[in-house]
Order: C-alpha cells, then sequence, then structure tokens
C-alpha cells in the first residue's frame, strides 16, 4: 500500500466472516523553499478509495486478529482455532465362552 498512511487505512471484521480493507489515498501538496511544487505527470490520482473483502472460515480465533502497516507493507495476522482431535479407534479382545454359544443352540 505504497503512498497510504496506517491512520488512512481500516481494518475491521463484519457479522463474524467477512475481513474488510478499506482506506483512503489523499496526495499531499508538498513545498520546496516556500513555494509549491508542481507536478508535470502523476501516475495515480490523487485521491483513490479502496476496498477489499476476504471470506474468513469458520474456524478463526477472531480475539486475535492483528494488522500492522510498515513502508507501505499491511500485514493481517489471522489466527485458526485448532480443530479438536479425531477419535481414537478402540482395540479390545472379546472374550469368548462355550455357554453362551451352547445355551443359545439349546433352546427350542
Amino acid at each position: 500500500m505504497p503512498g497510504v498512511k496506517h491512520t488512512e487505512v481500516k481494518v475491521r471484521v463484519e457479522n463474524d466472516e467477512i475481513l474488510w480493507i478499506s482506506g483512503e489515498r489523499k496526495r499531499e501538496d508538498f513545498f520546496v523553499g516556500g513555494r509549491e511544487v508542481k507536478y508535470m505527470r502523476v501516475e495515480r490520482n490523487a485521491v483513490a478509495k479502496f476496498l477489499r473483502k476476504f471470506n474468513l472460515p469458520a474456524n478463526v480465533n477472531l480475539d486475535t486478529i492483528a494488522a500492522t502497516c510498515r513502508h507501505g507493507l499491511l500485514t493481517v495476522i489471522v489466527h485458526k482455532i485448532p480443530p479438536p482431535p479425531l477419535p481414537r479407534p478402540k482395540n479390545f479382545d472379546i472374550p469368548i465362552t462355550s455357554d453362551a454359544v451352547a445355551s443359545r443352540h439349546d433352546e427350542p
């Protein structure tokens, strides 16, 4: 985000599922020796608004979202909640008795 001050950027979460990054870049007039600097050619508009939306996954930890802006680079850190551990399969032996098998076959 070159040319944009961190005070001109807004990062917010809407409805716990959408991350919004918005702002406005304003060109400041420069003075050298008490005289205003005139631009012959400008590659970017003097005032530019921007907005980006990102859908967040369901397992986002909303309390730990953080954003920093240094040297024109905006970094947004979004931590996820770890998934619950998967249930481990149970392994056990089934005892075999001769009484249970015999009693089933002996009944009429």
